[in-house]
């Protein structure tokens, strides 16, 4: 074979790869929880660097999820408390026995940045302090419903809730506390804690902690079920929980 010919076979060759390439690339896409949304968007670059596929999101709150859903809505991955993505499935919305757990979250506690920080130290001492607070703001979310419990159980929810203000599906509790309609707000962990114009006080005290986890589960109505399915594979990786850690959050 003269060179001519090999530089031939070569191109045609790398011109062959280069479309393989193009056809096996996709878009996955995917609706996701708001409290996931620092640790997914620090890992997708170097998934879609990798794979060659890209990564379209839809970041939102926990119950705008279940209504885009019911709405049906299709996405190849859905990303959401474990309990809702086990409840998809048994909707036929997500692919039974898809569930993939990612990383889990406890609720957190903050404060406007300069403003006084009350004692959350333990249960006892965070009832006075909400008795005291003027406003208080919790999510529409796991983290939401579970306050609005807590407070319950507390035995002060008359007291309370005329002061609570709840944000909107997909809002972060930082934008009453920084703008004052809330003094002091709760939210998942990793929607706290680098967020600009609060400060983190810290998790709820053990004894009455709530813990989410965060599941994949992949909608029945996937156009992309293999690359979905790797990009799972890529957010459950030990590189993956490292960063999980650092948003403040703990691997699947």
């Amino acid at each position: 074979m003269d060179a001519n010919m090999k530089l031939r076979f070569v191109l045609i060759a790398a011109a062959s790869l280069f479309q393989f390439n193009i056809a096996s690339a996709a878009e996955i896409t995917v609706l996701a929880s708001g409290a996931t949304q620092e640790v997914i968007s620090e890992l997708v670059p170097q998934f879609e660097k990798s794979s060659g596929h890209k990564v379209a999101i839809t970041w939102t709150g926990s119950a705008n999820i279940k209504k885009r859903i019911a709405a049906g809505e299709a996405y190849d991955l859905v990303i959401v408390g474990g309990p809702e993505i086990d409840a998809f499935s048994q909707q036929g919305r997500v692919v039974p026995g898809s569930r993939v757990d990612l990383m889990k979250s406890g609720v957190g506690v903050a404060v406007r940045a300069g403003a006084p920080k009350p004692d959350i130290r333990s249960s006892e001492a965070l009832k006075k302090t909400l008795l005291s607070a003027k406003s208080i703001g919790y999510s529409s979310g796991p983290s939401g419903d579970y306050v609005v419990s807590m407070i319950e159980r507390m035995g002060i929810a008359d007291q309370v809730k005329p002061r609570m203000k709840q944000v909107p599906s997909g809002t972060r509790i930082s934008t009453i506390i920084e703008n004052r309609e809330a003094e002091i707000g709760f939210q998942q962990v990793s929607e706290l804690i680098h967020e600009k114009g609060i400060e983190y006080l810290g998790p709820l005290p053990s004894d009455i902690q709530k813990i989410t986890v965060f599941s994949a589960g992949l909608h029945t109505g996937a156009k992309q079920p293999d690359a979905a399915k790797a990009l799972v594979k890529a957010l459950t990786t030990p590189a993956a929980a490292s960063v999980i850690k650092h948003h403040g959050m703990d691997p699947g």
